[in-house]
């Protein structure tokens, strides 16, 4: 992941400009795992959770209140009606992980299978971007081509559903339609209520960090606001690729977000660390650079528990975020080439079949195992 995200920095530089909004949604099915539950839902606008649904509280709980006014505003039976198909697709995906087990030959054990669908809008020129895609044990499943409307299998037992879903044509037409038009009517308009808290600006606060003189120094931004951030070292001015090892932006308890990004100087004299400096770019504000200067990196040498804490708290955070969006095994490299491959969906339970949804909401299409 932290290649990748090198990588793409490599091929699209620092351009913090451009602001694209996004409204994703997760759905989450699991067995195995007996304390988590076995389905969740959760909805985010611009990386931040506006909605979530699990199958133990059986309640769809809005988290910002500018979400649930603008969907009380269309429909004040919104809540009631929405938690009520959340449970339907709760059946749904439990009879869609029984079929999969049963088509990879699988009984016990800890598998996930999951949804992960929205659209996407930029601001400055208006193009939009459309997404439907799952994953079974964090690989790819099946996968809607929205420009062809097509089903791409890149396994073997999704061959059933790929034959029988690119059948139903019109379902397939609505999906496009909804992701092109509905689905960003929708994200227009929570930003519009949202305004003040999704498209303010908080100025990221930045600290050096090593946890022993052998250890990477850690360029450590956090508190800032929106997540769309770019962390880079520098040395004598030129950007450095190499020595560099870049973590990804993760959510704060406050809404807000941080990022680490690693310098390795095992092989510099600690008299040339003067010619580093970290740079923090983030729209609206000026960059922040901050010199590698030895006498303010904090570490646990001095007695201090502050990188431990941090650091650790990081790779928790990670994991709590990672259960809550639903990502799991699902590896978020589909996000790098979503908007060049579109997914689509996997198998569902009999019961289901030619039910009519709005297709956010469409569950995995009828597939016999």
């Amino acid at each position: 992941m932290k290649a990748l995200i090198g990588l793409l920095l490599l091929v699209f530089g620092h351009d913090v400009s451009s602001v694209i909004h996004s409204r994703r949604l997760f759905d989450t099915a699991s067995s195995g795992l007996s304390t988590f539950p076995e389905f969740v839902t959760v909805e985010m606008v611009d990386e931040v959770q506006v909605e979530y649904y699990d199958s133990n509280t059986q309640r769809l709980i809005p988290k910002q209140d500018w979400v649930d006014q603008a969907n009380r505003d269309k429909d004040p039976d919104y809540l009631e009606r929405e938690t009520e198909r959340r449970k339907g697709h709760q059946q749904v995906f439990k009879a869609s992980m029984g079929i999969l087990k049963r088509r990879f030959n699988q009984t016990g054990g800890v598998h996930v299978y999951q949804k992960m669908f929205g659209c996407e809008w930029d601001d400055e020129d208006g193009t939009t971007e459309g997404y439907n895609q799952y994953g079974y044990d964090g690989e790819d499943f099946i996968s809607l081509d929205l420009k062809t409307l097509t089903w791409v299998a890149p396994v073997h037992q999704a061959l059933t559903t790929k034959h029988k879903w690119e059948g139903l044509r019109g379902w397939n037409q609505e999906l496009k339609n909804y992701y092109a038009k509905e689905c960003v009517d929708w994200l227009k308009k929570y930003l519009a209520y949202g305004k003040s808290a999704l498209q303010r600006t908080e100025r990221p606060r930045v600290s050096l960090l090593q946890r022993s003189p052998s250890s990477p120094v850690v360029c450590h931004a956090t508190g800032f606001f929106p997540n769309r951030v770019v962390v880079f070292w520098r040395r004598d001015g030129q950007e450095l690729h190499e020595q560099v090892d870049p973590g990804e932006v993760l959510p704060n308890h406050d809404g807000t977000f941080q990022v680490s990004v690693d310098l390795d100087l095992t092989a510099v004299p600690q008299e040339d660390w003067r010619r580093y400096e970290c740079v923090v770019q983030l729209k609206g504000i000026e960059d922040i650079s901050t010199p590698l200067d030895p006498a303010h990196i904090r570490t646990n040498r001095e007695g201090s528990h502050i990188l431990a804490f941090i650091l650790t708290g990081v790779a928790v955070l990670a994991v709590v975020v990672a259960a809550v969006v639903g990502i799991f095994l699902y590896q978020k490299r589909n996000d790098s080439d979503k908007r060049h491959k579109p997914v689509g969906s996997d198998t569902s339970s009999e019961n289901t079949e030619g039910q009519k949804l709005a297709p956010e909401a469409q569950p995995l299409t009828t597939g016999q195992s």
